[in-house]
């Protein structure tokens, strides 16, 4: 099997099955404030079961290319959405579920200014920032229950950027 991941840029498209991509793309849906300010409305299926929706702040450091991944996790009770406080790009990894556990990984790099929003029960890799400062908001569920499962692989996976 070949165990090489060549990241792809992220696009709504290429996504959808694993969440959604987060952006200002394309004319806004509303025109608010006075009309000084473009509303895109509702661009994420958030998710959070018998829980709440949370507001985190994750600091995470920047990974270096090519990068090894050992594991993958999901959260089987709510989405997860990941919106960077700063306009550098970083890496997505998602996976189909095949079984209760990850199928073929694949990768994506986001663009300056994406976010993106994970499926509940979608398999991802971990917060992969490139560049620092690796400053994110995170809206996620907060409630009692175990949100997290993480598999991790017999043998690693190699992603790297085209």
């Amino acid at each position: 099997m070949n165990r090489l991941i060549i990241a792809a840029p992220l696009d709504a498209e290429g996504f959808a099955p694993f969440g959604d991509v987060l952006d200002a793309s394309g004319a806004p849906d509303k025109i608010i404030n006075q009309g000084l300010c473009g509303r895109y409305h509702d661009r994420a299926q958030l998710d959070f079961g018998a829980g709440r929706a949370g507001i985190s702040l994750f600091q995470a450091e920047a990974r270096a290319m090519p990068l090894t991944l050992e594991m993958m996790e999901r959260h089987p009770l709510g989405s997860q959405a990941f919106l960077p406080m700063s306009l550098d790009p970083f890496l997505v990894i998602v996976a189909p579920d095949k079984g209760g556990r990850p199928g073929v990984p694949q990768a994506f790099v986001t663009a300056p200014g994406q976010g993106i929003n994970f499926h509940r029960g979608t398999w991802h890799g971990v917060l992969t920032p490139l560049h620092p400062p690796g400053l994110f908001a995170v809206i996620d569920r907060i409630g009692e229950g175990d949100n997290l499962e993480e598999h991790w692989f017999d043998e690693a996976w190699t992603v790297t950027l085209p």
